[in-house]
């Protein structure tokens, strides 16, 4: 009995014994557990010693779709400065510009981006201790059949004519009209009231009621970024231009006298004869505003429907001289060096065009081609009269003046 108290008493203590060992060193020295422990808190320091204190944060996400193409990129900085930052078009491989703010915090695109576009965003970044940060993101804008635009004339910085118009042709048919056209700001240095009128849903012009003052400046602005133009249908344009309203110029065309009269603020410039449209093709009458000018262009019978019995246009100039379009229809005024100069002011010949004479490869200035192409801006006014067909509708071309301004005014959403 006492021997097997003892051994269980030895057993006892071995087991302490063995306890303690397993637990603990002596005085003298550490266990690798210790070691492996300020070995790690060490290497953290160390890497927070070279970790940068900027923090870069990218506005879209990392993957973000239907991003706009505006104002929706962006890139700030925290505890630090802006040292690069690389926006790039993915499969076109160009570059978009941008500029970081002076303070260094912040970086925008210079310009609007491009739609349906994966697009990829590298930043670098810096401490005040000059460590580096640095993060990537890539997105992908949205996409033309989720989004709308409207494309508009005149151009930015022109200078145009009294009858041009602020056109907006939209490429997304729009049922939120009066949302849409209240996004719209068109404003004029003369005072004039300025309205807008729907032609359809896609087609939205802005005019006064009588022709621009000549020295008008017209500033517009189109506030369409974020605005739902229809259901699953969202803007993605904002954009501010101007345009500056030249002098006053207004050219009569008489069919029946086989001229024009073209008078600038108020005082005749000159009458030319011309050649309109036959008996058969004849030439619309009303106000018709010059959309389009080119010095040599072609025309072919075919693409507006002129064609003989096998199909074939009944008419194909390459080289049209002085060619200043009147109609989305095909309605020009235009040089002629086909026809004998005993035609002009004589006969009406055209299919419809009115043709002044002038000289084939245009460029011979002191034909009456040449000339009036010379003293005539995009926007100016060209009126036909006294011709036996109908009158142009109004909007065959930016050609609203043929409308009355109770039905213009009536055309509007807002």
């Amino acid at each position: 009995m006492r021997r097997r108290g003892l051994t269980a008493a030895a057993t006892l203590l071995c087991g302490v014994l063995a306890l303690t060992s397993c637990s603990g060193g002596d005085d003298e020295g550490d266990s690798p557990g210790a070691e492996q422990t300020e070995q790690s808190a060490a290497d953290q320091a160390a890497e927070d010693a070279d970790t940068s204190a900027a923090v870069i944060s990218i506005t879209p996400e990392d993957a973000a779709e239907g991003v706009g193409i505006n104002d929706d990129v962006r890139v700030e900085v925290e505890d630090g400065t802006l040292d690069e930052v690389v926006l790039t078009a993915t499969e076109a491989g160009a570059e978009v510009p941008g500029t970081i703010a002076a303070d260094g915090a912040s970086w925008q695109p210079d310009e609007q981006l491009d739609r349906a576009t994966r697009y990829e965003l590298t930043v670098r970044a810096s401490d005040t201790e000059g460590r580096a940060a640095h993060q990537v993101a890539a997105f992908t804008t949205v996409s033309p059949e989720n989004s709308f635009i409207g494309y508009f004339t005149p151009e930015d910085g022109s200078e145009v004519g009294i009858g041009m118009p602020v056109s907006l042709n939209f490429d997304q048919e729009i049922t939120n009209r009066a949302e849409v056209q209240q996004a719209v700001s068109v404003t004029a240095s003369s005072g004039q009231e300025v309205v807008g009128h729907w032609f359809d849903g896609t087609r939205l012009d802005f005019r006064p009621e009588s022709y621009w003052d000549a020295g008008t400046t017209v500033n517009v602005s189109l506030d369409f970024d974020g605005l739902e133009g229809a259901p699953g249908i969202t803007g993605v344009q904002d954009r501010d231009f101007s345009f500056t309203v030249g002098r006053a110029q207004v050219s009569t065309v008489d069919v029946a006298a086989k001229e024009m009269q073209i008078i600038r603020d108020g005082e005749t410039l000159r009458t030319i004869p011309i050649t309109a449209g036959s008996d058969e093709t004849p030439t619309y009458n009303g106000q018709m505003v010059i959309s389009e000018k080119y010095k040599e262009t072609r025309m072919d019978g075919a693409t507006v429907g002129f064609t003989d019995d096998d199909g074939e246009g009944e008419y194909d100039i390459p080289d049209v001289p002085h060619a200043m379009r009147l109609s989305t229809s095909g309605t020009f005024i235009h040089g002629n060096y086909w026809a004998s100069d005993n035609t002009f002011g004589s006969a009406n010949t055209s299919h419809g065009c009115i043709g002044l004479n002038d000289e084939q490869g245009a460029d011979d200035p002191d034909q009456d081609g040449a000339w009036f192409y010379e003293e005539s801006l995009l926007g100016d006014v060209v009126v036909v009269v006294n011709s036996p067909d109908e009158t142009i509708t109004p909007d065959n071309g930016l050609n609203g003046w043929n409308m009355s301004w109770d039905d213009w005014v009536a055309g509007s959403a807002v």
